[in-house]
């Protein structure tokens, strides 16, 4: 198994030979006065308020479909009803998200019919079943439904026109991600085609021998470090990026500039007629925070959590206890780790080794086999109990009971330049255990795999997810290896 050192082989250059940047979304650089490392400023999402006007349309369509009913059924409760049941199906079928490019209202019809029939199904049977009296026949039923399908149609052909147009007279500035030659095709070809309403004005890539910073074909420069993408998207109020090639890291960086990502070729995405930007398929990256449940990963927490604090107190009692004899004053140790988005927060751990200086706390790797760790600090490492306390950093926030582990400021500086995608493992909030955990990578073992599942990990998360893996941990118990 490939282990890691504190010694870190450099980076040949900006670009690696995988095609993406090396270090390029490092973590490492703190500013000064800060709690955070340095990430670009965020922006406000743009998209926030791009939903009202399609929902308005769902609404509308409910309240013309509900007018033609008889006197008797032309109640606030049963409009109220189907429309609160028309925006919550649209929404989850993401009807209501801004789509890559301008779409056409006749491409979302089958999904929009389909939702509409469900929620006057549900509504009459509910209607017929609490209120006989009020019960709609099948011809008014019909009736409604149509009209609420034409509405909705025409509605959100109106809106979706309004966006055509308003995107090919304002384009929205884009840098292209990509090797030089499928990137200067991909930016040409939407160049020539305007109504997509995306202007390409920069290319993010290897700068190919003889170059100057400028691509021969359409005069857009040629992006090799971060800081470049960082004056451009600022210079030029980059709005999007569209990547041609896989790099996690990238994702990260732009979605931390406010830029709206998307993928261009890549797997199918299953559907009849999917987003195109000129026979290029794309899709939208969805930004970590914009998942559904991730306020049910931290009520999981704090449900765990806290319970398991209490459970534990007279363990931590006898671990706090067994240190104290053994190695003298000063129990806890406390260390500086590198969380969510590059927060830094303090790490609790029972003291098992007191090192000599700040400097190797901060800087040695493993301290498995030192010969000043006492019998009661190797106890702790190997079962794991050195941890414990951890769970008051869960509670806190600070981390979450599944995710990356935290690393020291001074490691992820140099595993972001080392290994690529290293950097947005900090997408997800750091956990006291992994996915890369359940799967014996821990303590001095390979962080280029370490990285894959942990990226893996956040690209696929699900809430139950999370609790295979705490139950895998809790199995693995039996058979501690400690880190």
């Amino acid at each position: 198994m490939t282990t890691e050192s504190t010694s870190v082989p450099p980076s040949s250059g900006p670009w690696s030979s995988a095609g993406q940047f090396a270090g390029l979304t490092s973590l490492a650089s703190p500013r000064a006065g800060s709690d955070r490392l340095a990430l670009p400023a965020r922006r406000p999402a743009r998209t926030r308020f791009a939903v009202v006007p399609l929902v308005a349309a769902d609404v509308f369509a409910v309240l013309l479909a509900t007018a033609v009913q008889a006197a008797a059924h032309r109640r606030w409760e049963l409009a109220l009803l189907v429309a609160a049941l028309v925006v919550l199906l649209d929404g989850r079928a993401g009807l209501h998200r801004p789509a890559a490019v301008p779409v056409g209202v006749l491409d979302e019809v089958p999904a929009l019919a389909a939702r509409a029939g469900v929620a006057w199904s549900v509504t009459a049977a509910a209607v017929a079943a609490y209120a006989p009296a009020l019960a709609m026949g099948p011809l008014r039923l019909a009736a409604a439904y149509a009209t609420h399908v034409l509405a909705v149609v025409v509605l959100r052909g109106f809106v979706h026109g309004r966006r055509r147009k308003a995107a090919r007279a304002h384009p929205r500035s884009a840098l292209v991600v990509g090797a030089p030659g499928p990137a200067r095709r991909f930016a040409a070809a939407l160049g020539q085609h305007p109504e997509y309403g995306i202007r390409p004005v920069g290319i993010v890539g290897p700068r190919q021998d003889g170059e100057r910073g400028q691509d021969g074909e359409r005069g857009l420069p040629v992006l090799t470090t971060a800081e470049e993408i960082h004056r451009a998207v600022i210079q030029n109020t980059v709005r999007d990026a569209v990547l041609l090639t896989e790099d996690e890291g990238l994702v990260t960086l732009f979605q931390q500039y406010g830029c709206t990502t998307w993928r261009v070729g890549g797997e199918p995405s299953g559907e009849p007629m999917a987003d195109h930007l000129w026979g290029y398929g794309c899709r939208r990256l969805v930004p970590l925070g914009e998942r559904r449940g991730l306020t049910a990963k931290r009520a999981l927490d704090v449900a765990l959590a806290a319970p398991a604090l209490a459970l534990a107190l007279p363990v931590l009692l006898l671990c706090a206890l067994a240190v104290r004899i053994a190695d003298g004053p000063g129990v806890l140790f406390r260390q500086e780790r590198v969380g969510q988005h590059g927060r830094l927060f303090t790490l609790l751990k029972f003291r098992t080794l007191k090192p000599a200086d700040e400097t190797e706390s901060a800087t040695r790797w493993s301290v498995a086999d030192d010969h000043r760790m006492s019998a009661a600090g190797h106890f702790l490492r190997k079962t794991s109990l050195d941890e414990l306390p951890q769970l008051w950093n869960v509670l806190r926030g600070d981390m979450s009971l599944v995710g990356p582990r935290p690393e020291r400021p001074y490691f992820v500086a140099q595993f972001s330049r080392v290994h690529a995608g290293y950097a947005a493992r900090h997408r997800m909030p750091v956990g006291l255990t992994g996915l890369a955990q359940v799967h014996g990578l821990r303590g001095d073992t390979s962080i280029e795999d370490r990285c894959r599942f942990d990226n893996h990990y956040i690209d696929h998360w699900s809430l139950w997810q999370d609790v295979c893996i705490l139950l895998r941990t809790a199995a693995g118990l039996v058979r501690p290896t400690g880190s």
